[in-house]
């Protein structure tokens, strides 16, 4: 399957979802999921069936370690 920006997230069949453990119970969070050619999904929890944005690994690992070094502090409300 070619996966895209935007693709819904239903065609993207067979990847576990994963919600960070501060998510709370009114969906206020994101999910990921590792797709099978190593990119990865980013999806709204509030809409599952909604459309997914897909991103390399490389573009994952500088968001994750950007947000561990307070990259983006200024956002947190």
């Amino acid at each position: 399957m070619s996966t895209y920006n935007g693709i819904n997230s239903t065609e993207l069949t067979g990847v576990t979802w994963q919600k960070a453990k501060r998510s709370n119970s009114q969906g206020a969070c994101v999910e990921m999921a590792r797709l099978s050619n190593g990119s990865i999904a980013v999806r709204n929890s509030r809409f599952p069936s909604g459309p997914a944005l897909v991103y390399t690994q490389e573009e994952i690992d500088c968001l994750i370690h950007g947000a561990k070094e307070g990259d983006f502090d200024n956002l947190l409300s």
